[in-house]
């Protein structure tokens, strides 16, 4: 085998598993082909496909059972879920043309502030994507987003003028988890002037972190007019 191409067929079987959970084929319970199946399909060591089963076990998607062998795991239930909604489709909902213009895309270094909300060790490849939103012709959010480039390392290539960061996300990486943080802020003078409001208005800012098997995704930070804006999550009780 060469030792070389091990990194590359690493991500790619953890790439071929993890999708087939995400996409549903490979549904809750299924029980997962063994190390040894495995390792004679990609044509590797059982070494790779343990550590790709071992990743996949600690990001909650798998559960590794002594003897028995490697399960998709059940998915948690949470109280109430946020969905990650196109904002292209928000704008249409209310009957506005979108569009949306990129306003700086830069690879770079993570300092210690991305480092933290990436969870990546400092001086991580990332890049560094801002984008204004548009409803008609006001300002409807602004978008500021790290991406990690050990996990997508196809977004140092991308220049996003013809799709957004997030759905292009999502076409590139199938995320296995996502955070969101809500909270409100008044609008210092850049944030302002960026979204033609006056300065300490009240604003609306959703976070969010996306992890895949591989690793972390993105955090993005999405910052709207407070009266341009509703979070609505439905979920019915426990039974």
């Amino acid at each position: 085998m060469n030792q070389s191409r091990d990194p590359t067929l690493h991500q790619r079987i953890l790439g071929d598993i993890e999708g087939r959970i995400v996409s549903g084929d490979w549904p809750p319970g299924y029980r997962i082909p063994f190390e040894v199946d495995l390792a004679t399909q990609y044509d590797c060591s059982r070494m790779t496909v343990n550590k790709v089963l071992t990743q996949l076990a600690k990001a909650g998607l798998i559960e590794r059972r002594k003897k028995s062998g490697s399960f998709v795991t059940q998915p948690q239930a949470q109280s109430a879920i946020l969905e990650i909604h196109d904002i292209k489709a928000e704008v249409q909902s209310l009957n506005l043309p979108y569009s949306y213009a990129v306003s700086k895309k830069v690879s770079r270094k993570a300092k210690a502030d991305d480092s933290h909300r990436l969870e990546l060790p400092v001086a991580s490849s990332v890049v560094e994507v801002v984008c204004i939103h548009n409803a008609g012709a006001r300002p409807f959010c602004l978008e500021e987003r790290l991406i990690s480039l050990a996990t997508v390392p196809e977004a140092a290539e991308a220049d996003f003028l013809t799709m957004a960061p997030g759905p292009w996300l999502l076409n590139q990486v199938p995320w296995s988890t996502a955070e969101h943080r809500i909270h409100a802020v008044s609008a210092n003078a850049e944030v302002a002037a960026v979204l033609d409001i006056a300065r300490n208005t009240a604003c609306l800012v959703v976070e969010r972190r996306t992890w895949s098997g591989a690793g972390p995704v993105t955090h993005v930070r999405f910052t709207y007019p407070g009266d341009r804006h509703a979070l609505v999550a439905r979920f019915t009780p426990a039974s």
